[in-house]
């Protein structure tokens, strides 16, 4: 039912938005992987099952006393005057919920997407909010087709940190995409584009985009690369951790040409990236300590802007959070 082929990474880091996992990264990783499991084991018994879906027609009226009462309980008088338009949106999202259930997809296959992209909208959330912060987001990351990709065809033991923003004395520093893995750190760059171009890797400084006779110079993507690699080596001897840095430029649209290899750093064109992709996805190991210490050395030192939650949300979210038994 639940197996190696329904792959989620774990987003511990969007830019310079609040994560949970800024709060404990001992915590949440393991809390992330039990919620996914328990929840897509749900949703394959209703599909199983669509039967299970029915509920007693008290059942609106039940869930309301349930979930909405204590925590309406727990705010102040003047807030009394939203118990009927919270309660009306707790049935309202009931009654969504038998639609959607009632309406999923017919294949297997349709089901997991339907579920990952669920997923990904949580994760979203996870990466952008704690149970009293949020951070203002920009929306274009929903839709972000790269940031789908890394999240849904790897494994949950990578934590991904995406193109986060660090604070060196006091500046912010962007940096580069970063997978966490139980075995060493890869520094990665995408580099995307038409796919009847070829990519020149030259000198240090800049690289050449070949299509036809055109010849289009860029900057070299090694530079930012270098960059993301001092900051987290810096921070790692800091800690006192030794975990090995890798840095990779990637593509999966362009052939990339090159005379030799950079120094201590891997180019994969389109040719050789099914090879990467598909050793990402055979690594079969759970998480561990020391990649879990990483992480945690690496979000202390990230920038990191927000904002306080309206206190009726943040309560509700403790609702959530006692309920699943945390």
């Amino acid at each position: 039912m639940f197996g190696e082929v329904l792959l989620i990474a774990q987003l511990i880091k969007l830019q310079d938005y609040i994560s949970r996992y800024e709060w404990d990264i001992f915590r949440y990783p393991t809390q992330y992987i039990r919620l996914k499991r328990d929840n897509w084991n749900k949703l394959y018994n209703i599909w199983e099952n669509p039967e299970t879906v029915q509920q007693p027609e008290n059942e609106v009226e039940s869930v309301i006393e349930r979930e909405v009462q204590p925590a309406i309980k727990r705010l102040s008088k003047l807030m009394a005057k939203w118990k009927r338009p919270i309660a009306e949106e707790t049935e309202k999202a009931i009654v969504q919920e038998k639609n959607e259930y009632a309406d999923l997809p017919e294949t297997e296959e349709a089901l997991k997407q339907y579920f990952l992209d669920k997923l990904f909208n949580f994760q979203m959330n996870w990466a952008t909010s704690t149970v009293t912060e949020t951070s203002i987001v920009n929306s274009d990351y929903y839709q972000n087709s790269l940031l789908k990709y890394l999240l849904q065809r790897f494994p949950d033991t990578y934590l991904i940190m995406y193109l986060p923003v660090f604070t060196i004395k006091k500046a912010p520093v962007e940096t580069e995409i970063m997978l966490i893995s139980p075995i060493g750190i890869e520094i990665i760059h995408y580099i995307e584009k038409d796919s009847s171009v070829v990519i020149m890797a030259g000198d240090e400084r800049t690289w050449t985009l070949v299509n036809g006779k055109e010849h289009t110079k860029v900057l070299s993507p090694l530079i930012a690369l270098k960059r993301s690699e001092k900051l987290v080596n810096s921070i790692l001897v800091k800690n006192k951790i030794d975990f090995p840095i890798k840095k990779t430029v990637l593509s999966r649209t362009n052939s990339i040409v090159y005379a030799t290899e950079p120094y201590h750093t891997k180019i994969i064109g389109q040719q050789d990236y099914p090879d990467w992709f598909h050793e990402k996805r055979r690594l079969s190991s759970p998480l561990k300590n020391a990649q879990l210490k990483v992480a945690e050395a690496l979000l202390k030192n990230c920038q990191t802007t927000s904002i306080k939650r309206p206190e009726w949300e943040t309560n509700r979210e403790k609702d959530i959070f006692r309920d699943m038994g945390e």
